[in-house]
């Protein structure tokens, strides 16, 4: 139980997935639909996006975050949906966002380094850094 002016524990993940036919209306389907949803269940996050990957951080309470990742594991727009990070944050890095989107700018990997494995091999600080750029750019 949170004692009043003691920090909320939440969850954040990080995952990777492809894109299954990638286009503009794809993409805008799946913002509007996270725009949508995910403030009802108390969901921030932002969505790195390209023709080749998508590189999404989720976060807020465990149960809703467990339970959207579910649905995106399930979710035909995407394959190969690979989990990278998963932790308890005590503060969000997009507490404003219901889903901020950003077309690559932010992301370190080339194609070819995502390919080769590179967002698997890559450590929790790497796999943050894009986002904490976003998030700084970005601040709600």
């Amino acid at each position: 139980m949170t004692l009043p002016g003691e920090p909320t524990i939440e969850k954040r993940i990080i995952y990777r997935s492809q894109p299954f036919g990638f286009d503009t209306a794809v993409l805008a389907g799946i913002l509007s639909a996270a725009r949508r949803n995910n403030p009802r269940y108390g969901i921030t996050g932002a969505l790195i996006c390209r023709h080749d990957v998508y590189l999404q951080l989720i976060e807020g309470p465990a149960e809703s975050i467990d339970a959207l990742y579910a649905v995106i594991e399930g979710d035909d727009r995407h394959f190969d949906v690979r989990l990278l990070l998963s932790e308890a944050v005590g503060e969000r890095l997009f507490p404003a966002w219901s889903m901020l989107d950003d077309t690559a700018p932010s992301l370190f990997w080339s194609a070819g380094d995502v390919a080769a494995g590179a967002l698997e091999a890559a450590s929790p600080e790497e796999l943050r850094a894009p986002f904490i750029r976003l998030s700084a750019a970005h601040p709600g």
